[in-house]
């Protein structure tokens, strides 16, 4: 009995358009890092708060490590924001940082990405290459079932 229609190949198509769509967020996330690092404003910040924050029952890893950081907009403002990734070893609270963000919305965008916090740029590349490369395979993969390659 088949579930989807052309069976496996289809199959191939799905998963390769999904991981494909997991690579492109990835993708646009590293870029969004790499353009505040390069372009944006820097300030010196700290790590504000590390709390640990439950993903739900039914998760492997459930608990999980937040790093909220702190730092002051040149026109005065104080900012608090989360960064994905902080690096292998986190931070204490309380610990200077270097802070990029964009002057145009410093609480929306902003990353601690860059000398000694390399996680935030490190870890999309890593989902981007690596669900890149799955899902040129996968859709490989389909192309090669139907008979086109």
């Amino acid at each position: 009995m088949q579930i989807l229609p052309g069976g496996s190949a289809t199959f191939l198509l799905l998963l390769g358009v999904l991981f494909g769509a997991f690579a492109i967020r990835s993708a646009l996330r590293l870029g969004r890092v790499l353009w505040l690092v390069r372009r944006g404003e820097h300030a010196e910040g700290r790590c504000a708060e590390r709390r640990m924050v439950d993903r739900g029952p039914g998760m492997e890893h459930r608990y999980a490590t937040e790093y909220v950081f702190a730092f002051r907009t040149r026109d005065g403002r104080d900012v608090e924001f989360t960064d994905s990734a902080p690096g292998p070893f986190g931070f204490e609270v309380g610990a200077p940082i270097r802070v990029s963000y964009d002057p145009a919305a410093p609480d929306k965008r902003a990353t601690v990405a860059g000398p000694g916090a390399w996680g935030p740029l490190l870890v999309p590349a890593a989902f981007a290459v690596g669900l890149g490369v799955l899902a040129l395979g996968l859709l490989y993969g389909f192309v090669a079932m139907r008979g086109w390659v």
